[in-house]
């Protein structure tokens, strides 16, 4: 397990970050809360999040890097709830900070939620039920 990358920023785009680490360049998945806390950076840390999907023709191994453990928390959080996929929670974290996403799920506003694209009614409430607890511990 990948705890963090610590090195150079070498590119960067609004979902994506390539971070060189002793001489290996780590291609990262962001979102744009990420993106805008390490836009001018030359250095940086970036908490890794790794998915490994096996069993199919299109095998993969990606990254996602987020620019503090809350936001990787958060994340980890969204992808057990059923509907809700890598790419709808990054989605889901580039429309709203952390603390914007707590204090939805725990006023249970699902509406700002199933703002989101990507995201329906039925999608939001399983949000908000799923780990309301979770955020309010």
């Amino acid at each position: 397990m990948i705890e963090y990358i610590k090195g150079e920023l070498t590119e960067l785009t609004p979902a994506l970050a390539v971070v060189e680490a002793a001489g290996v360049g780590y291609a990262l998945q962001i979102s744009l809360n990420t993106y805008s806390a390490i836009q001018g950076k030359k250095d940086v840390k970036l908490y890794v999040h790794e998915a490994i999907v096996t069993g199919g023709r299109d095998d993969s191994y990606t990254l996602y890097g987020f620019s503090t453990k809350q936001e990787r928390e958060l994340y980890q959080m969204l992808i057990t709830v059923s509907g809700v996929g890598a790419n709808t929670a990054r989605m889901i974290l580039s429309s709203l900070s952390p603390k914007e996403l707590c204090n939805v799920i725990a006023n249970g506003d699902e509406r700002v939620l199933k703002g989101v694209k990507g995201i329906g009614l039925k999608t939001a409430q399983r949000i908000i039920v799923d780990l309301r607890d979770k955020v309010m511990a």
